[in-house]
């Protein structure tokens, strides 16, 4: 089962369960989802799809620093909710030995900091949905520009 038929599965659950909850979560990404569809005359792949949930989780985590910063707590509850739900459908993490090590079998080819986004494009096919890209950045930045 493809992750997009695993969404709408827990949809179902979810309705079953009257759980309203992750009910709207859910029903918030089958909505990016298809807007993807639509706009792009597409059918999703589950890196589609992983693309949309990291994307919402981006937001959710931006979206829970303005509103602590704000001193909405109860708003910040909702957004740490809905992250919750939309995290559970990403892959396993990985750990930041293993990231280290593909960080370091991708620069070896690398000539220099001009080499960048190549090394960024790389890792990205490899990483999507497992690791932090920004923090990959950095450690990728770090690799190129040691003499």
């Amino acid at each position: 089962m493809g992750l997009k038929e695993q969404i709408v599965e827990d949809m179902k659950n979810a309705m079953r369960a009257k759980d309203a909850g992750k009910l709207g979560t859910i029903r918030m990404l089958t909505a990016a989802m298809k807007q993807k569809e639509v706009d792009d005359r597409v059918e999703l792949t589950d890196t589609h799809v992983l693309a949309i949930i990291e994307k919402m989780i981006k937001q959710r985590k931006d979206s829970i620093t303005q509103f602590e910063a704000g001193g909405r707590q109860d708003l910040a509850d909702i957004e740490k909710a809905e992250l919750v739900v939309l995290s559970s459908y990403m892959p396993a993490a990985l750990s930041q030995s293993e990231i280290e090590a593909e960080v370091a079998s991708a620069v070896a080819g690398a000539s220099g900091p001009q080499d960048m986004g190549k090394v960024m494009a790389t890792l990205k096919a490899k990483l999507a949905g497992r690791a932090d890209m920004s923090a990959v950045s950095g450690m990728v930045k770090a690799a190129l520009t040691k003499p």
